[in-house]
């Protein structure tokens, strides 16, 4: 994953995992065999996927005609760490009853496999939009003028930005591609700190910048009587989001969340409409006024005591061993605001945003942080 980022993690293969035994997991028979496939899984996804970085690294570079960086061990060393925490954490969770097991193996494997094609074919897009830095380069007959100017752009140089069905059914894969198979377990630490409110009673969840659903389809395995609902800018998502939910439900005898699209500056509800928020990898997209004019609208719509959990990409403040990597995940995949959310810590943001008892866990090269509206936000803009 982290070789489009700038470095070159090695991982340990295949021979030594029979050794890596956390403490997670018991000495029961069905334990270690659940282990062991859990394990088995997730290397069968890493490691083609750490070769075909390296072959799309190697290509990105050639076609902007960019030096490869230098090895950097130390990095290498910390993602290698980072990566089995997570794995034993997401494991773990099961354990503890948080999320079913079954989620583990949960990898719409068909799905991926199908749009492989159309992404290769895809492929030269978006090297000619690296190439000639163009993040302009959105689909014609869409009044972009209904969206907001930061809105409109080819991020991660995807094509169509986030303005078409095409974009959203590819969305999913690239992302795992670059997670190298994670971003589903990085999701499901969201569930861990979720899932104690669902056990008190039924709650009601809104997910903002739901995009695809995926962390939705998760949530409703995994918090029953939970009343879902989910927000996204893009109709084109949010489309493509009540066809997979609604295929998941009946699938899994799940309920259906409920998707609006609005803008998370001016969300749609009530005040007090909801006992958890959450929101996932959506802040570090968004201009430092708009980030907090978002937490705001969170804050109005969480009842009393209400539970706020973001996940987003790590930041220096508790992971500055992810510090080059980091920096050049901006530079790469065109993340014109993530400079800036590297320097506005989630967790003190929080606090600013009338957020008490805050917390913050890693989670890979992301990390989780949770307050409860149990304060009045700070009058007056939040700026730095």
């Amino acid at each position: 994953m982290l070789d489009v980022l700038g470095s070159r993690p090695r991982f340990p293969e295949l021979p030594h995992l029979p050794h890596y035994l956390p403490r997670s997991v018991g000495r029961q028979p069905g334990e270690l065999r659940a282990w062991a496939r859990y394990l088995l899984l997730h290397e069968a996804i890493r490691l083609p996927l750490i070769g075909g970085h390296r072959l799309a690294s190697a290509v990105a570079r050639l076609w902007a005609s960019r030096q490869t960086p230098t090895r950097n061990r130390q990095l290498e060393h910390a993602v290698q760490q980072r990566y089995w925490a997570l794995l034993e954490r997401d494991f773990g969770n099961t354990r503890r009853g948080l999320y079913p097991e079954s989620l583990l193996f949960d990898v719409p494997f068909a799905r991926y496999a199908g749009n492989v094609p159309r992404f290769l074919v895809d492929a030269p897009r978006i090297l000619e939009r690296i190439g000639a830095r163009n993040h302009k380069d959105l689909p014609a007959g869409v009044d972009l003028a209904a969206y907001p100017a930061y809105y409109r752009r080819n991020f991660h140089w995807q094509t169509d930005g986030y303005f078409s069905r095409h974009s959203a059914e590819l969305y999913d894969l690239g992302v795992e591609l670059l997670f190298i198979g994670t971003a589903d377990a990085m999701r499901r630490q969201v569930l861990e700190l979720v899932a104690p409110e669902a056990a008190r009673g039924p709650i009601r969840l809104l997910d903002v910048g739901s995009g695809t659903g995926r962390f939705l389809q998760q949530a409703a395995r995994s918090l029953p009587g939970a009343a879902l609902c989910g927000v996204d800018l893009s109709p084109w998502y949010v489309s493509y989001a009540r066809d997979l939910l609604a295929a998941g439900a009946t699938q899994n005898a799940a309920p259906i969340p409920r998707l609006e699209v609005a803008n998370a500056e001016a969300l749609p509800f009530e005040d007090g409409s909801f006992d958890v928020v959450t929101s996932i990898f959506l802040l570090h997209e968004l201009p430092r006024q708009v980030r907090r004019r978002v937490l705001s609208e969170m804050h109005r719509v969480l009842a009393p005591g209400g539970l706020l959990v973001l996940e987003d990409a790590a930041q220096p403040k508790e992971a500055p061993e992810l510090g080059p990597a980091l920096a050049q995940f901006s530079k790469d995949l065109h993340e014109p605001f993530f400079a800036d959310y590297q320097q506005d810590d989630l967790g003190s943001l929080l606090e600013e945003s009338g957020f008490g008892a805050v917390s913050v866990t890693p989670a890979f090269v992301a990390k989780v942080v949770s307050g409860r509206k149990t304060l009045a936000p700070r009058p007056g803009p939040l700026l730095h």
